[in-house]
């Protein structure tokens, strides 16, 4: 029987264990952020259908606020091309944008062109900040959220001053117009805006047109209609004109050819923003992990190496290389760690000629000859070749014998 059909046969491949010692935290994660996305959309699936839609009776929907217009001459009308909401601005028309912050840059700098000087009134709902300056100039939108949703409305507009408290607490808006109505504040900062034309653009159109910023669309939902007096604020404020516009913005919206969308268009920002963190949070890991050493592992070898072997290889790694200085060097260095006891010379001064050479000098009795020889032999020059460096071998050997001989 031969020595290679005794040995055992081994893999480098990983087990399964291993696989999935390695794995479980990631499949864990992954398991995670799942079942966290699916508990969010089932959440969010129950009654957002058609939200904010005049003609949906869904919790969300707004058809009660619709059916009520109706019941006073107000015709609503539903919109959902930019083109179609520019055409619908006059002075006998309210202009409702239900997600102002679908519209790109470009669509919202054409609409509030459209709508500016009209004479009409343009109610945006829950305007961001991006958007709402656009589409009210001279308005800024806060970062903070309003943190009550039933407010008082705390000004003079006589349509707030009638509905009294609502359900408005949302986006908070400042802004520097003088003569606009700053209502229902939450912490000094308003949550509607109405913000008549300019004197000049009213005196031209001969009817004063305004744009009312609304900082939470709960006042037109079916669901919360009848509370508080959200049903009367919403009939004044969408009742003031003979017709309602009701434009729903959507991201397939074409009829606009020069208006170009981005993938990042139709991404909302949060979604940016959480990628920015997870990219911070990876990078972040992976430093701390790169930067642990861990523990020593013993590596499980499939058969015992005699030490003669991991010799000769290493040999044969020198020789390959061409690197009988190293060889030599590690020859020597052996050679003085054994010699320095022998001599009476502490290990850590072996590597000294200072140390090492005299003590040997006086161990030999100058048998070996003088002070230069050794030193020539223990601390000289690499060999030339491959029978230098064995001569060089066979002389350690030889003055290792000798300085062990009794």
């Amino acid at each position: 029987m031969t020595t290679e059909a005794t040995l055992p046969t081994t893999s480098a491949s990983p087990t399964a264990r291993q696989v999935w010692t390695r794995a479980r935290g990631i499949a864990l994660a992954l398991v995670v952020l799942l079942a966290g996305a699916v508990a969010i959309a089932v959440v969010r699936s129950d009654a957002r259908h058609g939200e904010l839609d005049p003609r949906s009776a869904d919790p969300y929907g707004s058809r009660a606020v619709a059916e009520l217009l109706a019941d006073r001459g107000v015709s609503t009308r539903v919109v959902t091309t930019l083109d179609d909401a520019r055409a619908a601005a006059g002075p006998d028309t309210t202009l409702l944008v239900a997600v102002p912050d679908l519209l790109t840059e470009r669509q919202q700098t054409r609409l509030h062109s459209a709508t500016e000087g009209s004479g009409g009134r343009t109610l945006l709902v829950a305007p961001g900040g991006p958007a709402v300056e656009r589409l009210a100039p001279g308005v800024t939108a806060d970062p903070a959220l309003s943190l009550d949703s039933t407010l008082a409305p705390a000004c003079d507009l006589p349509a707030a001053r009638r509905a009294g408290t609502a359900d408005t607490g949302g986006i908070r808006y400042s802004t520097t117009h003088i003569e606009a109505d700053s209502c229902y504040p939450s912490r000094r900062l308003a949550t509607l805006l109405r913000i008549p034309d300019a004197p000049e653009e009213a005196a031209q159109e001969g009817t004063p047109g305004d744009t009312v910023v609304l900082g939470a669309p709960d006042i037109l939902f079916n669901n919360h209609l009848d509370e508080h007096g959200n049903a009367s604020l919403a009939l004044q404020l969408l009742g003031s004109r003979d017709h309602l516009v009701w434009y729903l913005p959507s991201v397939s919206d074409t009829t606009a050819p020069d208006d170009e969308r981005s993938f990042f268009d139709l991404l909302p920002s949060g979604w940016l923003w959480g990628t920015l963190q997870l990219f911070i949070a990876a990078a972040l890991a992976a430093l701390w992990r790169a930067r642990r050493l861990g523990p020593l592992v013993s590596e499980k070898l499939p058969v015992a190496i005699r030490a003669s072997e991991t010799a000769e290889g290493r040999a044969r790694l020198y020789r390959k290389a061409n690197a009988r200085d190293r060889a030599a060097t590690a020859l020597r260095s052996a050679t003085r760690t054994r010699l320095a006891p022998l001599v009476g010379t502490p290990v850590a001064q072996a590597h000294t000629p200072e140390a090492l050479l005299p003590a040997l000098s006086a161990h030999l009795h100058d048998a070996h000859g003088d002070g230069q020889s050794l030193h020539t032999l223990l601390f000289g020059p690499p060999p030339g070749d491959d029978a230098a460096l064995i001569a060089l071998a066979d002389q350690l050997d030889a003055l290792e014998r000798q300085v062990r001989r009794p």
